[in-house]
């Protein structure tokens, strides 16, 4: 605008000094820069509301604009890809009588995990079982849970557990646990401190909408892997059900966090989706982290998305929403741009020598207010949009 005024002063001719100032305004009318500080605003709060009402909570705007440039998503299995209301749907025992069963329950009704309310929820159905007073009860971080009765040890929970501890497994036990693995269930065992006396099978359903939603994420050409605590073959019978490629099994709560690691530094950009408490760290990792709404409130407080219907086809429009978004920021900032460029050499008085054409600072005050409804009006259409 001063350029503008020296050049009218000292070019100008008979009326530079008017004819200055009159340009000088009109270039600082013209060049406000309210299109320019609402291009992306109004379309982020706009994508913001649009997720919104399709049951996709977004916290961070920075997710919103990420989202899209996601290559690689890491699911948890139990409550992302399954239903996550495991049910006991088998077990078989050494010595089948209901002073074991009591210990068994007991501890379960300790341990916070879904599983051991699984099975605290069959047994209580199926018989009359007292509680009994434990000791010295210690829940482990993906492997299970142990405490004392009566002077020895019992432990319930992974492989892992047994075989830290050097717990036998019978012939028969094995067969069956290894029977229901191909099945896709989860096996969970009890022992005391020599041997196991008992192999339960629990199956969680996976979700209807799984299958539908992993074969769209990997139609954008987005790399899958599943992470689960759960045993090789449960593993990869879920992963074979639902068509992913990339699986890891038998993966502890703290590892999951290192495997989102390993991708970034491969130079991928991740989102992790999970539900439960153990899936925090690995959410708090990712680039862009993903809660489903049925999941723990510590996992959906860490996430910058929540998913409220916990549905995984909610994460591919969570994709396309992030990719109309930042299409619009961009269109916005093109017409802000543009509008700037063209207007204020004309308001300058860069047609005057031509045709002696002067642009009103009025006329440039409306331009101005409409260059800035045409941002707010340009963010609106993603309301519109599928």
């Amino acid at each position: 605008a001063v350029l503008t005024f020296l050049l009218w002063f000292f070019l100008g001719g008979e009326n530079s000094v008017v004819q200055g100032l009159l340009a000088a305004v009109t270039v600082l009318v013209i060049a406000c820069p309210c299109a320019l500080g609402l291009a992306t605003p109004t379309a982020i709060m706009v994508g913001v509301g649009k997720g919104a009402e399709n049951g996709i909570l977004i916290k961070d705007a920075e997710s919103l604009e990420l989202a899209k440039k996601v290559n690689a998503i890491v699911l948890d299995k139990t409550g992302t890809i399954t239903e996550g209301r495991p049910q006991v749907t088998g077990a078989k025992w050494l010595n089948d009588d209901d002073a074991t069963k009591n210990i068994l329950v007991s501890i379960e009704m300790q341990s916070e995990h879904p599983l051991a309310d699984a099975v605290v929820n069959n047994f209580s159905k199926i018989s009359n079982l007292k509680k009994v007073e434990l000791t010295n009860f210690e829940s482990i971080t993906g492997k299970g849970a142990k405490a004392d009765y009566h002077a020895e040890t019992y432990y319930v929970g992974n492989k892992k557990l047994l075989a830290e501890n050097n717990i036998a497994i019978s012939e028969q036990l094995q067969a069956q646990a290894d029977e229901w693995g191909k099945q896709s269930k989860t096996v969970i065992w009890f022992s005391n401190s020599t041997q196991v006396l008992s192999v339960l099978a629990i199956s969680d359903k996976i979700k209807e909408t799984s299958v539908e939603a992993i074969q769209k994420l990997q139609n954008m050409g987005i790399a899958l892997y599943m992470l689960t605590g759960d045993n090789e073959a449960t593993a990869k019978a879920i992963a074979q059900q639902t068509g992913i490629k990339n699986y890891k099994a038998e993966v502890m709560p703290q590892h999951k966090a290192d495997f989102v690691k390993e991708l970034q530094a491969q130079g991928k950009l991740v989102a992790m989706v999970g539900d439960g408490i153990n899936d925090s760290t690995a959410l708090a990792t990712a680039d862009v982290s993903i809660a489903m709404g049925k999941g723990s409130d510590i996992a959906m407080d860490v996430a910058k998305m929540t998913i409220i219907s916990s549905d995984l086809n909610k994460i591919p429009q969570a994709i396309k929403l992030s990719k109309q978004t930042v299409a619009t920021i961009k269109q916005n900032l093109f017409w802000a741009f543009i509008y700037n460029l063209i207007g204020i050499p004309i308001a300058a008085g860069i047609l005057y020598p031509i045709n002696g054409f002067l642009l009103n600072p009025m006329i440039a005050g409306a331009a101005m207010a409409l260059s800035s409804v045409s941002v707010v009006s340009n963010s609106l259409r993603l309301k519109w949009k599928k």
